[in-house]
């Protein structure tokens, strides 16, 4: 069980780390700049397959740590 956290918890450092960034606007919300960043943008490609195995690894992980919580 330990060892299945590990990997996955390896693995989601990793899948976060490849992510882009989107709150590149973010500075500009505290200088009173125009800031996209709460604008809906549409996630394509790469992108929408990084986000995806970002939430199914978050998931895996949370199960795993709630079953070690009661074995």
């Amino acid at each position: 069980m330990q060892i299945a956290l590990l990997i996955i918890s390896i693995l989601l450092i990793i899948i976060v780390l490849l992510q882009g960034a989107k709150s590149d606007a973010g500075p500009q919300i505290i200088s009173g700049g125009q800031s996209e960043l709460f604008m809906n943008r549409k996630e394509r490609g790469s992108e929408l397959v990084i986000t995806r195995i970002t939430m199914l690894l978050g998931a895996a992980f949370f199960i795993l740590c709630l079953v070690s919580m009661f074995i």
